[in-house]
């Protein structure tokens, strides 16, 4: 029986290289993303080192609830689900809103994955043991702890914003471990340092991303967040692959892995009881508020 693995944004990048990964350990990877022409090149390249079931791409817009709503509908029809990594992020330079009228950077970094996870759930469950794996970020510590609604007080940061969305999808993925303990589901979130990536290459090169006090010393900040800018997305991928596969952790459960492929410290905030709670009621009212969209 074929061992599903689905790797979300898994067409580029740290995703890609994720897929890759799992694939030669002997998953059918399924990857996800927006691009059909990106879909079918990450294919081809991920059967070139598969040892198990044949890849392929799914199409979807996982900044749209609805989209992610009917991604959920569509893999769990397949059958059971072995590992879920929800590798979807991104940062934004300016504040932008999702088809459904939401903070985008809230959305994509959490609220999809969450949504995603939750639907999954039953299928994660009949294909243990089995692992949901959420990528993480330093960026975590920068991050106003604040969850009582989608967007924090204050002016619009993008690294800022992002890390806040991180720690909430962090704090979502401790709890979640907690909740599915000895259920056979193992949850892990995967911290993958730095890399070379559109983001890391883009976006983060602005110092108008963070608040007005820290841009003087943005290339300090940045340096310390993202220490391995010149690094190959392949290095950045250790934490998840090992999440999803190292024997090592089979019957460990929420932990967060680091870039050596190894447990860490979880970040500042992840576990404070306010947080998680704050965060969890405000997941799980915008996902039912927009459960008929």
């Amino acid at each position: 029986m074929e061992q599903r693995a689905v790797v979300t944004a898994g067409t580029g990048g740290i995703g890609l290289e994720t897929a890759l990964g799992l694939a030669a350990r002997g998953f059918a990877v399924t990857v996800v993303g927006r691009d059909a022409w990106r879909g079918a090149r990450a294919v081809e390249r991920i059967a070139a080192v598969s040892t198990g079931g044949e890849p392929r791409f799914v199409a979807a817009d996982l900044a749209s609830l609805g989209e992610v709503r009917a991604l959920a509908v569509r893999l769990a029809a397949e059958g059971p689900l072995k590992v879920l990594v929800n590798n979807v992020g991104a940062m934004f330079a300016e504040q932008r809103r999702t088809v459904d009228g939401i903070e985008a950077t809230f959305a994509v970094n959490h609220l999809s994955p969450y949504l995603l996870t939750e639907l999954l759930l039953d299928r994660l469950r009949a294909g243990g043991p089995s692992r949901i794996v959420n990528v993480s970020s330093g960026a975590s510590a920068l991050a106003k702890r604040t969850f009582e609604a989608v967007e924090p007080p204050g002016g619009y940061y993008g690294f800022h914003w992002y890390g806040r969305a991180k720690l909430a999808n962090l704090a979502y993925t401790l709890d979640l471990a907690e909740r599915l303990r000895d259920s056979g589901v193992s949850v892990f979130a995967a911290d993958p340092g730095g890399a070379a990536t559109d983001m890391t290459n883009g976006t983060m090169t602005s110092p108008k991303i963070v608040s007005p006090p820290l841009r003087l010393l943005w290339p300090l900040v940045r340096r310390r967040f993202e220490r391995s800018t010149a690094g190959p997305a392949s290095e950045a991928a250790r934490s998840s692959v090992a999440a999803a596969t190292d024997p090592a952790l089979y019957g460990r459960t929420g932990l967060l892995i680091g870039p050596e492929g190894r447990p860490v410290p979880a970040f500042r905030g992840a576990t404070d009881p306010k947080i998680v709670s704050d965060v969890l009621q405000l997941s799980r009212r915008l996902a039912d508020r927009w459960a008929s969209v």
